[in-house]
């Protein structure tokens, strides 16, 4: 049990909660429980975005005046330590939210590329934006600068990969980030407080944990947010933002729900679109917003797609996440069957 508030990481004495796996011990019918996160409450999360507000003070913090060379050369410094740390994050999304050793790995990996790329990119568009350019006729001279304090909610279902998808792009351009970690796939986040205390300032990034319900409402209604990342459902969204006293000057980043649909026309070749929707829609057992979650079907084939689609998802291997080939596993919140 510890907690990672002002850049500093220390030992737990307060409330916890048990984390434990989908995955059941035989002997006892329970599932295994494989650590513990903090349950910090309204006291602990203010205290953790007056942390943030003093790291950013008011954009003259030193992450904010850090030169962009000097911030890239601190997260390489830290994807450089994560990557030490790969083998033991991959376990950690195979044991709490049943992601299949492919699946698990890949998302680490597929995050570490995604921050070389960002990277890459963000020097070429400081490099272009280095002099005058006329615009539309006007002489324009851009600079990008941070904006803030970002309050970052991410999800279970990729709590790595999506989570940093919002949060190194923040933290590259000097912003200071607090981060609610998820109930459920918040350890993987857990093993990474000694590598972001070390290659950040102190206050730079901080974590909190716990109740959403009790400690996010309390960071907003200090007004210290200025940006907010959210991933998940739209009512929560809405929820959050109306907590901010001053919801006109917050800036949002909001990714939120999905309906993506399937549509399988009559001159379909009936085998490719039903290998495409069954990938689409069970990839994670269907855990992701980007999933398909309708398929319409002409009426003149859908009785034979229907008999297809059945018989390839039965056929689908199913088992826990480190076993071969595997790509059903079990659901990870205990209130879900």
């Amino acid at each position: 049990r510890k907690t990672c508030i002002g850049g500093v990481v220390e030992a737990w004495s307060g409330p916890s909660e048990e984390v434990t796996s989908p995955v059941f011990d035989a002997r006892t019918g329970k599932r295994l429980v494989i650590g513990q996160l903090a349950t910090m409450g309204e006291v602990d999360a203010v205290r953790a975005v007056e942390a943030s507000a003093a790291a950013w003070d008011r954009g003259q913090g030193a992450w904010p005046q850090m030169s962009l060379a000097e911030r890239i050369e601190r997260v390489e410094g830290a994807v450089a330590a994560l990557k030490e740390r790969r083998d033991e994050i991959v376990n950690v999304l195979m044991w709490e939210i049943a992601k299949n050793s492919a699946d698990a790995a890949a998302e680490f990996d597929r995050t570490v590329a995604f921050i070389g790329k960002t990277i890459e990119t963000l020097r070429r568009l400081d490099e272009e934006s280095a002099g005058w350019r006329v615009v539309s006729g006007v002489m324009a001279f851009v600079r990008r600068a941070a904006v803030g304090v970002m309050m970052l909610l991410g999800p279970y279902n990729y709590p790595f990969n999506e989570t940093y998808a919002a949060l190194i792009p923040a933290l590259l351009m000097g912003n200071v980030v607090l981060m609610k970690i998820p109930n459920v796939g918040g350890l993987a986040h857990v093993l990474t407080f000694e590598v972001w205390a070390e290659a950040l300032p102190k206050g730079t990034l901080s974590f909190i944990s716990g109740s959403g319900r009790a400690t996010v409402p309390p960071v907003m209604r200090t007004g210290l947010v200025d940006v907010l990342g959210f991933i998940g459902g739209s009512k929560a969204g809405d929820a959050i933002l109306k907590e901010h006293p001053a919801p006109h000057r917050l800036k949002a980043f909001l990714q939120l729900d999905a309906k993506n649909l399937g549509v399988v026309a009559p001159d379909a070749d009936l085998d490719v679109a039903v290998g495409q929707c069954v990938v689409g829609s069970t990839s994670y057992n269907g855990q992701r917003c980007t999933a398909i979650k309708l398929i319409l079907v002409h009426h003149s084939i859908a009785d034979e797609f229907v008999r297809r689609l059945a018989s390839a998802v039965a056929a689908l291997p199913r088992g826990l996440p480190w076993e071969e080939g595997v790509l059903i596993t079990p659901l990870p919140e205990p209130k879900k069957p």
